[in-house]
């Protein structure tokens, strides 16, 4: 009997020195990623409200980001990703709506109703990112990534313009009061001191290494908070950062 079990327990040490070996090899294995990117979305309710008409107009704004992150392997699949960027998320939009609750500021007067007409409006939100997120390396040039990120916003910018149309002020049977599309005219909107300074959110992307130390890379980042505090009724749909990223990255070591 002990003929037998010396041989059986020299065959199962051969077959653990790989993993030994291999999980060493593993936990000794980190990366660092330089990243710059370009970020293009909106914020937006979920599902186009019908007061708004129709999106007229869509610009682009320089919303860049840069930002650098550090990955550890758990094996040869599996790892973990950490990082801190720095990000612009912006939106320049023109929309058609109806009866859309909204407080604006006409000459001297502010005034709180239902508008009907158009409104442009800018968005500029700078902040700090840092993502946590699990990696899955399908092979030697292709890496998947998903996880949560926290978002703390530096600098915030919500304002904008509502013309050609008319505000009822109240509700849908008050006075109204006209807007034409010149300046003077029209009325103004700001709810810049209305926005959040934190923001939470999941983000899922993917990394093509297209030679050892350059690589394309694309993100798709979804807020869970609403960009506005709880307490601001003014716009009565939930505005989330819904943003994609596209970039490239320059794989350190």
């Amino acid at each position: 009997m002990k003929k037998k079990i010396i041989p059986f327990i020299g065959v199962v040490a051969a077959m653990m020195l790989p993993l030994e070996i291999q999980a060493d090899t593993y936990e000794m294995k980190w990366h660092a990623n330089v990243r710059l990117g370009y970020n293009i979305g909106a914020t937006a309710p979920i599902g186009l409200p019908e007061e708004i008409r129709s999106i007229d107009s869509y610009r682009l704004t320089p919303s860049v980001l840069v930002g650098i992150d550090v990955q550890k392997d758990l094996n040869n699949r599996w790892g973990v990703l950490g990082g801190l960027r720095f990000e612009g998320k912006m939106m320049n939009a023109d929309v058609t709506t109806k009866a859309y609750h909204m407080e604006v500021r006409k000459g001297d007067q502010n005034l709180d109703g239902l508008f009907t007409g158009k409104v442009h409006q800018k968005v500029s939100q700078w902040m700090f990112t840092i993502p946590i997120q699990a990696t899955y390396t399908l092979n030697r040039k292709l890496q998947f990534r998903a996880g949560p990120y926290v978002s703390f916003v530096v600098s915030n910018d919500f304002h904008g313009i509502a013309s050609d149309g008319y505000l009822r002020l109240g509700d849908p049977v008050g006075a109204k009061i006209y807007m034409g599309d010149k300046e003077g005219e029209w009325a103004t909107y700001d709810f810049s001191d209305d926005l959040r300074w934190f923001q939470t959110g999941i983000s899922a992307g993917a990394d093509y290494r297209f030679c050892n130390s350059i690589g394309l890379s694309v993100d798709l980042n979804w807020g869970l908070n609403g960009i506005f505090n709880r307490g601001f009724k003014t716009v009565e749909q939930t505005l989330f950062p819904i943003y994609g990223t596209i970039g490239i990255f320059w794989h350190l070591w």
